[in-house]
């Protein structure tokens, strides 16, 4: 009998040393925080959507580990410190496994010291102004170089544009990005006083005299564009006295970073004809993926219903997060975050999106005009650019490197070859 325990406990010692180093608990659950309502409602609520089509696509195809999917959702309402309350109650109470989620700026700097005290995983699905690196996030939307700085380019060389009016709402995003392509600007020789900057609150809807200050820019002669970094329903405001103003592309042409298909869907795009958005998917753009997801989407949701970049975003970032977990055998945090680098998952506008060292991806950089049908017409695109956590265009950023694989370091001065430090604390 001796002998029988000693071989069946041997044998449990080496069926335990074949296992996963950490089981999946089942359910596997999945937090969605995104704003149901407030301002960023407009915006957000698709992203929800979006993640639940997913996790029921998964599900279907056997879920992940052997568990299924379990999608946690909550509102945080477009109240930036509620956020923060929200990423502790998906970690704590309801104990999910990684979160997607946010969209501007503002709510992500809530969440971070959260999901860092607690080793949360964010997946942040929409471009951002950079100048952040966090070992609990990943980072799938764009950073300025793939979105921000090819825009400029393109108003400065294919356009151009001689003055310029940064245009934002008032929170970390626009400010970051607009200083970043101040910079950029008065390296490429366009003299301060050609640089227009406003700010204005979320939700703003007088854009009289601001529009009228834009128009006042152009008073010289010069060519006048607009970059755009305004967010949520404030669009529908500033799109109207565009037109109000008589103003098309023709006369100052405006490139969005935060205007996509979803945000057109609600406004009258007949005078927004010839107007551009940079960003890195169109629903307009081809490929046999691309249509596979959009019919997804709309028999779930209905014809009318579009998509749009940031889906798209979470549609690489959740496949990756499956994949990672699958090749980990666990949804531990640090396991899946190992497993993370080197990912590669299909874009839907053709070629690939590879996850870095630094937490972002390499990802296609496109222009689109704005069709009176509410889609875009691709007129530019890239190959894959490699996201950048920290900008070439400010000196203070031009010497750190992110490299979490390696260096285990979000903010490794090239310089001093020390980590400035490894938990952010922006």
């Amino acid at each position: 009998m001796k002998v029988l325990n000693s071989m069946f406990a041997a044998t449990v010692a080496a069926s335990a040393f074949a296992m996963p180093a950490f089981a999946a608990d089942c359910p596997i659950r999945v937090g969605v925080l995104h704003s149901l309502s407030g301002t960023m409602a407009i915006s957000e609520t698709t992203l929800k959507d979006t993640l639940l089509m997913l996790v029921e696509e998964q599900n279907a195809k056997g879920g992940v580990l052997g568990c299924e999917l379990e999608a946690v959702v909550v509102d945080p309402a477009s109240d930036w410190p509620l956020f923060a309350e929200k990423a502790r109650e998906l970690l704590t109470v309801h104990e999910v496994d990684v979160i997607f989620g946010n969209w501007t700026s503002v709510s992500r700097k809530s969440v971070l010291p959260v999901i860092e005290e607690l080793n949360g995983l964010l997946f942040y699905p929409v471009q951002y102004e950079g100048e952040e690196s966090s070992r609990n996030v990943f980072y799938t939307g764009a950073a300025p170089n793939q979105q921000a700085i090819p825009a400029t380019d393109y108003f400065l060389e294919e356009l151009g544009v001689e003055k310029f009016a940064l245009l934002g709402t008032d929170y970390v995003y626009p400010r970051t990005t607009n200083n970043i392509l101040q910079a950029y600007l008065q390296d490429k020789g366009i003299a301060a006083e050609d640089i227009f900057v406003n700010y204005t609150p979320f939700g703003h809807s007088d854009w009289s005299k601001i529009v009228a200050d834009v128009v006042a820019l152009g008073a010289d002669g010069k060519k006048v564009g607009v970059i755009s970094t305004i967010n949520g329903d404030a669009n529908i405001g500033f799109y109207k006295e565009l037109a109000a103003a008589g103003i098309s592309a023709d006369d100052i042409p405006v490139v969005a970073f935060s205007v996509g298909e979803e945000e057109l869907s609600g406004l009258d795009t007949s005078n927004l004809v010839g107007h551009l958005a940079a960003w890195n998917y169109f629903q307009s753009a081809g490929g046999e993926a691309n249509e596979a997801f959009i019919a997804a989407w709309k028999a779930r949701m209905g014809e009318d219903r579009v998509t749009n970049d940031p889906m798209e975003a979470h549609y690489i970032g959740f496949n990756m997060w499956v994949n990672a977990a699958t090749a980990a055998g666990s949804t531990d945090v640090d396991a899946v975050r190992a497993a993370m680098y080197g990912q590669e998952f299909p874009n839907l506008t053709g070629g690939t999106a590879v996850m870095l060292p630094n937490h972002h991806l390499s990802k296609p950089v496109l222009i689109g005009e704005i069709q009176e049908d509410g889609q875009f017409d691709v007129i530019y695109q890239t190959a894959e650019v490699p996201g950048d956590a920290w900008t070439d265009h400010l000196p203070e950023s031009a010497v750190l490197k992110s490299d979490w694989q390696t260096l285990g370091c979000g903010m490794y001065n090239t310089q001093t070859q020390t980590c400035v430090q490894t938990l952010s604390n922006y």
